[in-house]
């Protein structure tokens, strides 16, 4: 079940409102919690079980660490506690990333030793579970604030349970840390103000998806289905690649967009996901703008334990950051080199950061810059193996040509087409937010503001009804 769904949208998100406010608030996290069970047992009844293990692995040892930490300071050998207290995050950690490990790169991983050692070893053909790189780390987050006391334990099950599983950002994000929903989780306080924010937001992100994303997407899709069959020509490859660009940028902000509009349905406020990363002057720029809420986690949870700016080599702890980012997206080659391909420019831009020449570098230059390297990654990302990536870039820049090409840019140059990109690209910047700014203390606004949501909604609406089924493309991580 997907945001963009009849079934949830008329059926599910409806039902679960009602239900919530129907019942007296010490059982609504019980409601929420058997809707985020519900939810995730619908994209795949078998794997229910894998997300129920990781609540309790995690709840396990948040309370064994608790109750170390009250023995440790209580005791008069404290080195021993802290020591059993530290063994004890380490196991946590590591069925975390052992169950990650099993259900997403156990394949990958036997079949790059076959290719290594020349085995055969059979492969299990292991079916990845929907969010589970999501509510992986969301586990995580909960044992380490828990340890580093940047959040108390809670150790009502169902509590955790909650956390880790609820529905709106439970299988494609945002990645909320445990610190920042743990006193919502005890204790939040719902308004009409902030439920008719979450419903704007939700439009807007349906819009983003449904509108954009998708019809954009059909393009891309065709395109770099083309470079392995009848070819492409540079002009094609281009406009497949920029397509690419805004269908995942809006189809992963429309989600987030819905999932924070979701949670404000429910008195939650999720952190902010995008904040129109392709604006940036920079890689490192970029990656404070895109996913936020990933770049974040791995900032506190590995950079800063590797030594962050402070300890260490700075350059070898950001190799380290972007091959694990890399490898969070997917078991495969060509997702490894896109991390790496943001880690080299982010290192270069450590390194020439303080040199004069480079804080010469007019900001027009450096933000087409990044937008070009954060484009050329895109096709990284896109391609289904690592072969088809560098086919694909061949093409766009004019290394390879195909002789009998069946679909020329003329094909794929309509009318709708151009016209979605032209408003992608706009939407990509703050302008509509600088518009939004000047007008906001009008009187007329609130009422514009709710005709135009109206009015998105019913669009969004028919381009949902009249396109065919398209999945978030995060859902795959």
């Amino acid at each position: 079940m997907v945001f963009s769904s009849s079934i949830f949208i008329f059926i599910f998100l409806p039902l679960v409102i009602f239900l919530y406010y129907l019942c007296d608030k010490k059982v609504r996290n019980y409601i929420l919690l058997l809707a985020s069970l519900v939810f995730y047992a619908c994209g795949g009844i078998s794997y229910l079980k894998i997300l129920l293990v990781s609540i309790l692995i995690n709840y396990i040892f948040g309370v064994l660490i608790d109750s170390l930490d009250i023995k440790e300071n209580s005791s008069n050998n404290k080195r021993k506690f802290n020591k059993l207290k530290k063994t004890c995050l380490a196991i946590g950690v590591f069925l975390n990333l052992g169950l990650l490990f099993y259900y997403k790169y156990y394949d990958f991983f036997l079949e790059n030793l076959n290719m290594v050692l020349g085995s055969n070893i059979q492969f299990k053909n292991i079916v990845l579970p929907i969010g589970i790189s999501f509510f992986t780390f969301q586990g995580m987050s909960y044992i380490i604030d828990i340890y580093r006391k940047d959040a108390k334990v809670n150790r009502n099950l169902f509590s955790v349970a909650l956390y880790i599983s609820l529905f709106p950002q439970l299988v494609a994000g945002p990645i909320v840390k445990y610190k920042s929903v743990d006193k919502e989780i005890r204790k939040r306080e719902e308004s009409v103000g902030e439920f008719s924010y979450g419903i704007s937001r939700f439009v807007i992100g349906l819009a983003k998806k449904v509108i954009i994303a998708d019809v954009l997407g059909g393009v891309a899709d065709e395109v770099f289905i083309l470079v392995n069959t009848s070819g492409i020509d540079i002009i094609t490859a281009w406009l497949g690649a920029i397509c690419y660009s805004l269908q995942i940028y809006f189809d992963f902000s429309g989600y987030s967009d819905m999932a924070i509009g979701i949670g404000h349905f429910f008195g939650f406020k999720f952190i902010e996901n995008f904040n129109y990363p392709y604006i940036s002057k920079s890689i490192t720029e970029f990656w404070r703008r895109w996913h936020i809420s990933l770049s974040t986690w791995f900032k506190e949870y590995l950079y800063i334990p590797l030594g962050g700016n402070r300890t260490g080599n700075v350059y070898f702890n950001l190799f380290i950051v972007f091959l694990v980012t890399g490898l969070w997206h997917g078991a495969s080659w060509n997702f490894v080199i896109w991390g790496l391909w943001h880690g080299l420019f982010i290192i270069m831009e450590r390194f020439a950061r303080d040199k004069e020449w480079y804080k010469n570098i007019p900001s027009g230059i450096k933000a087409f810059s990044t937008l070009f390297i954060v484009l050329i990654g895109w096709v990284l990302f896109k391609a289904d193996n690592l072969s088809t990536a560098m086919k694909y870039l061949s093409t766009m820049f004019g290394l390879i040509s195909f002789n009998n090409i069946t679909f020329e840019v003329s094909y794929f140059i309509q009318v709708k087409t151009m016209f979605l990109i032209v408003v992608g690209i706009i939407f990509s910047t703050p302008i509509l937010k600088i518009v939004v700014s000047k007008y906001k203390e009008k009187r007329y606004f609130e009422t514009v503001k709710n005709i135009l949501i109206i009015l998105l909604f019913i669009i969004a609406l028919i381009f949902m009804i009249n396109s065919t089924y398209s999945p978030f493309i995060y859902f795959q991580f």
